[in-house]
């Protein structure tokens, strides 16, 4: 953080800790916005279902998302076994093919669910950012009440990583 908020601090060398990663020490995106300096990690995946919902039809572990109207929702292959954060709540942002929605119901251990309603084109196969260059891993951390850098950490083994 003194990188960045005390330049009197720069002396011959600086710890420049989170920011190195394009994540915020504050958990603010909105406090290094300006910097130029931009994620250096993308977790994604793809939808691997889709159901509609109709009024009153539940989603996740214990039923806890309860569709107000009729509902298009998608699977996505990540769940909290991948490092995805299990307390993130229903209105966790996520890109589905360049569009933003949101998480619905409980995280599970291999799936979550997203909602569909603003992406109509979405299906099988269709891509989906959970944070990134779009979707902001402080964004997603301060949903699920935590930070960017214990959701970077927390990345499991069998989380493919490709290298750009």
């Amino acid at each position: 953080a003194a990188t960045l908020w005390h330049p009197e601090a720069h002396f011959d060398w600086v710890r420049p800790g989170i920011i190195l990663y394009g994540a915020s020490p504050s958990g603010q995106w909105r406090d290094i916005a300006n910097t130029g300096l931009r994620p250096v990690m993308t977790l994604s995946s793809e939808i691997i279902g889709v159901q509609t919902l109709k009024a009153g039809e539940r989603v996740g572990y214990g039923g806890r998302y309860t569709a107000r109207d009729e509902q298009r929702i998608g699977i996505v292959a990540a769940g909290y076994a991948d490092g995805y954060p299990r307390h993130a709540p229903t209105g966790t942002p996520v890109l589905v093919d360049g569009v933003r929605t949101m998480t619905v119901g409980t995280v599970s251990m291999d799936m979550l669910a997203v909602d569909l309603t603003p992406c109509p084109q979405a299906g099988i196969g269709t891509p989906v950012e959970l944070w990134g260059k779009e979707i902001k891993i402080d964004d997603v951390a301060a949903a699920a009440g935590t930070v960017g850098y214990e959701l970077m950490c927390a990345l499991a083994l069998r989380v493919p990583v490709v290298t750009v």
